[in-house]
């Protein structure tokens, strides 16, 4: 597993075309914001292994970053900044 750091507004591109973007950082938790491609399925961990369990009710809520985030963040200056270990 490959660990970065990463400070607020800074990114973490991914093949050229997804974006990972720390957006907040409160106490404990670290918000994202994610942008790829539309026909690349992005889920939290615990709403993809609902979905290939077969949870009907999770895809039925529509768990999809589209529902999560309506306007996805903008990325940065430093987004294409050297990465940090």
């Amino acid at each position: 597993m490959l660990v970065l750091s990463r400070k607020k507004d800074e990114c973490i591109v991914i093949n050229n075309d997804i974006t990972i973007v720390v957006v907040e950082i409160r106490g404990d938790k670290v918000r994202l914001g994610v942008e790829a491609p539309k026909e690349v399925p992005v889920h939290r961990r615990e709403v993809y292994e609902a979905i290939a369990r077969g949870d009907d009710a999770v895809e039925a809520r529509g768990e999809e970053r589209s529902q999560e985030s309506a306007t996805p963040p903008a990325a940065p200056e430093n987004a294409g900044g050297p990465a940090e270990g």
